[in-house]
């Protein structure tokens, strides 16, 4: 397709986990747009034109080879494309707060500030700005005082539409999502301007799936989004606490309470914890925004989901260490998964690396193996390079180790031959399963110590 006959011109700046995926899906689904990615990151960029995507999400590939160079483009060149575009989604990095007032809640705005004046700066006609990363409710607020404040006689209209994306299923989500959430002014120009982003999602998107909303709303949705599911696997992981000490199995509870139509049954699956990029900066943000209304209660009903996530992941831990005999000093312990969730090649907040870092402290030899995310775990664990090791395959990984814990539910870890497995192994021979997705009977039967989440243990101890 000719350039000149493309309606639209679409940019997105950030080409992370969300621009990526989301403009590869958009561009898929509507070849009469012409859509480009822009990131000052050349690497990522290049990575982004190669076959060697920079992260890994089942049927990526595919969609990207689908459009691009047809009207799917990557680029590092800001300042045109931002000149050319009519519609410009932004999907930088806003990571927490590391310094001054909020550090540790609030997000960091810095990456956005900047992108908002480079978009002021490079613009020479109206256009309609789309908040694609996760940002605190009133944003865009401050995003269009920014931009509005020129003397170029240039109007911005700024929209929020958040991702409610699950890696490991996102392209499977983009494809046919449960919803599209648009915010938006509620004037005349801004419902205007909100339907020009509805009719790129009409493309496949039925349209009673796409919501429209204020622009205040929209923003506050996605946080509360994230909190309300990372609460639940807070509240089921509370729950195998009590299992454990009771004999009861997580599994069997979490099956009768999420028959009551009321509860239903998803998030339910007691764990190691949650991680990734969203769920605790999600809910510390949300915190952040109580606190500073006031709403103190209410900011610690929400900090408490965070420190029980923190808590599933110290005690199994600590179940670890108290299992081998209360210390870890120079033992061998593998550890199957290093992405937060399978089907992903993304390591933020995962409680694998949680684990890898509290074994190291206690002087464990630590092996670490997974099938997509060990680069990333690589430049995460950078400042243990010496004392760790980094294995694909989970045999050599195992082998001489006292226990294997398995941290992410890749399939690739149930099907392993564990009496292989199990004969490598120094004895006696444990197995801590923080993602209850192995068989526990055959695994005893094999001869290991079985430790899951919230049921009872098997071991051959007395």
């Amino acid at each position: 397709m000719a350039a000149s006959s493309y309606t639209k011109n679409i940019l997105c700046i950030g080409a992370g986990y969300v621009g990526g995926p989301t403009m590869a899906m958009i561009a898929a689904r509507c070849p009469q747009y012409k859509v480009t990615v822009v990131d000052i990151n050349a690497e990522r960029i290049a990575a982004w034109q190669s076959d060697k995507l920079p992260i890994f999400e089942p049927g990526l590939l595919n969609v990207v080879k689908e459009a691009r160079g047809r009207n799917l483009f990557f680029t590092t060149e800001m300042e045109q494309n931002i000149h050319d575009a009519d519609i410009i989604f932004v999907s930088v990095n806003t990571p927490t707060k590391t310094f001054g007032e909020g550090a540790g809640k609030t997000a960091d705005l810095q990456h956005w500030e900047k992108t908002a004046r480079q978009i002021l700066k490079a613009s020479e006609s109206d256009k309609i700005i789309v908040e694609k990363s996760t940002l605190p409710v009133k944003t865009a607020q401050a995003m269009e005082r920014i931009l509005n404040s020129n003397d170029k006689g240039i109007v911005f209209d700024v929209l929020s539409n958040p991702e409610f994306l699950a890696e490991g299923t996102a392209m499977a989500d983009l494809a046919n999502p449960d919803r599209v959430l648009i915010g938006s002014r509620t004037n005349e120009r801004g419902i205007k301007a909100r339907q020009e982003v509805v009719d790129i999602y009409a493309n496949w998107i039925p349209r009673e799936r796409i919501l429209t909303s204020d622009v205040w709303s929209s923003e506050l949705s996605k946080l509360v989004a994230n909190a309300f599911l990372a609460q639940r696997i807070s509240s089921i992981n509370a729950i195998s606490a009590l299992c454990e000490k009771t004999d009861a199995d997580v599994a069997e509870v979490a099956r009768a309470v999420g028959r009551d139509s009321r509860i239903g049954p998803k998030f339910l699956n007691a764990s190691v914890g949650f991680g990734g990029s969203c769920f605790q900066k999600d809910i510390l943000n949300l915190v952040y925004i109580c606190e500073s209304y006031g709403l103190t209660e209410v900011a610690d009903y929400w900090e408490n989901v965070v420190k029980i996530n923190d808590y599933q992941r110290r005690r199994f831990v600590g179940t670890i260490r108290r299992v081998l005999f209360n210390t870890l000093v120079g033992k061998r312990i593998a550890l199957f998964g290093a992405a937060f969730k399978a089907d992903t090649s993304d390591t933020r907040e995962s409680p694998a690396l949680y684990v890898a870092e509290q074994l190291l402290e206690e002087r464990a030899a630590v092996v670490l193996c997974d099938p997509q995310a060990l680069a990333n775990a690589k430049h995460d664990l950078a400042r243990y390079a010496e004392r760790i090791e980094f294995e694909p395959d989970p045999y050599r990984a195992a082998q001489g180790a006292h226990a294997i814990a398995l941290l992410t539910e890749w399939s690739q870890f149930k099907v392993l031959d564990y009496a292989r497995i199990f004969d490598s192994m120094e004895k006696p021979a444990f197995v801590f399963d923080g993602r209850n997705i192995l068989d526990h009977q055959a695994l005893y039967e094999i001869g290991f110590n079985v430790y899951p989440i919230g049921k009872p243990k098997l071991s051959h101890f007395a």
